[in-house]
C-alpha cells in the first residue's frame, strides 16, 4: 500500500495510491492530513486505510499536485555517520561509532516531491543527502531489538539537504545547519511495511544523472533495529514520528573538490522498493 499527500483545487488531503489513481481518504475522514490520521487513531491507521483499498479512485494522478506523505510530525530524528565508508570520510581517525548520532529536523525544513529544494542567500554550500526513512506506526518505549518491525508502519526516502558550513558554527551545532526551511525533501509517498519488508534496500542518490551515492542498507553501522531501541530508549515513539536512517559516502562536501548544489540541478534518490524522490534547485 502507497500513502501519498496531494494537493487538488487549493484544497490539501492524503490518500491510496493505486494504478488507476487517487483514493481520497482524507475527504472520507475530514482529515486534512496522514499526520492527524495517526494522532486520532494511533496503531490503528493502517486497518483503517486498508478499509478503503478497494474503493474506485477519485483521482488521476496527473490531476493532483503530490505533496509531502506527512507534513507534520511528533518527532524527527535523523542519524549521522551510519555507513563505514560515510565514517572514514571525515578523515579524523575516530574508531567506528559506539552509539548513533542523532540531531532532529523539522517540518518546514522538508518539501516534497518534484517542488524545489531552496538555497538561501547565506550561504552556497547546500548539500544532498539521500536516506531510507522509517516512518513508526506503533507507539513504544525501551523496545527491544527483536521487536522493532511491529512498531514500523513503513517506508519513506528522504533528502536530508543540509547547509554544510551551518553545522561547523560552533562545536555540536549540526541543528542550523540541518533546519533552513526547504533545504531537504521527503517522498514521494509512504510504502507500507508489510508490503515490501525490511529490505536490504539499495540506496542510490544522482545529481544532474551522475550517480554520487549508492550502498545498502545492509551495512548501516547501526541497523533499523539498533535505531528504534536506542532512540525508543531515551523517548516514547509515536505513531507518524519518523527516522532518518542515514546517508551513504559521497555527500558534495566529502569530494574533492567539493560539489555543492546549484540552482537549476536536479537530485534524485531511488529506491527500487520505494519508489524515486526528485527534487530541482533554486535561489531564495
Amino acid at each position: 500500500m502507497r500513502i501519498v499527500g496531494f494537493e487538488r483545487q487549493g484544497r490539501a488531503s492524503f490518500g491510496l495510491l493505486k494504478d488507476a489513481g487517487i483514493i481520497d481518504v482524507g475527504a472520507r475522514l475530514s482529515f486534512r492530513g496522514l499526520h492527524e490520521m495517526f494522532r486520532v487513531h494511533g496503531e490503528a491507521t493502517l486497518p483503517r486505510l486498508r478499509a478503503y483499498e478497494n474503493d474506485a479512485a477519485d483521482f488521476a494522478l496527473a490531476d493532483v499536485a503530490l505533496d509531502k506523505p506527512l507534513t507534520d510530525w511528533g518527532k524527527c530524528f535523523c542519524v549521522g555517520v551510519n555507513y563505514p565508508e560515510r565514517n572514514a570520510e571525515y578523515k579524523d581517525g575516530a574508531e567506528p561509532p559506539r552509539y548513533p548520532s542523532l540531531f532532529v529536523r523539522f517540518p518546514e525544513s522538508f518539501v516534497g516531491p518534484d517542488q524545489p529544494l531552496v538555497r538561501p542567500p547565506e550561504s552556497a554550500e547546500l548539500d544532498y543527502e539521500g536516506e531510507i526513512v522509517l516512518v513508526i506506526g506503533k507507539a513504544g518505549r525501551r523496545i527491544s531489538q527483536d521487536r522493532w518491525r511491529e512498531h514500523v508502519f513503513g517506508w519513506t526516502l528522504g533528502n536530508e539537504g543540509t547547509i554544510r558550513d551551518w553545522v561547523r558554527h560552533g562545536k555540536f551545532n549540526v541543528t542550523p545547519g540541518k533546519n533552513w526551511a526547504a533545504s531537504g525533501a521527503i517522498g514521494p509517498w509512504i510504502v507500507s511495511f508489510d508490503e515490501i519488508g525490511e529490505g536490504p534496500f539499495e540506496l542510490i542518490t544522482t545529481v544532474n544523472g551522475e550517480t554520487r551515492q549508492r550502498d545498502t542498507t545492509a551495512r548501516m553501522t547501526f541497523p533499523f533495529a539498533r535505531i528504534v531501541e536506542y532512540v525508543s530508549t531515551f523517548c516514547t515513539l509515536q505513531p507518524g514520528d519518523i527516522l532518518f536512517t542515514g546517508t551513504p559516502a559521497g555527500a558534495g562536501a566529502r569530494l574533492t573538490p567539493p560539489r555543492f548544489l546549484a540552482p537549476g540541478d536536479c537530485v534524485e534518490v531511488n529506491c527500487e522498493a520505494i519508489g524515486r524522490l526528485s527534487n530541482t534547485v533554486r535561489d531564495e
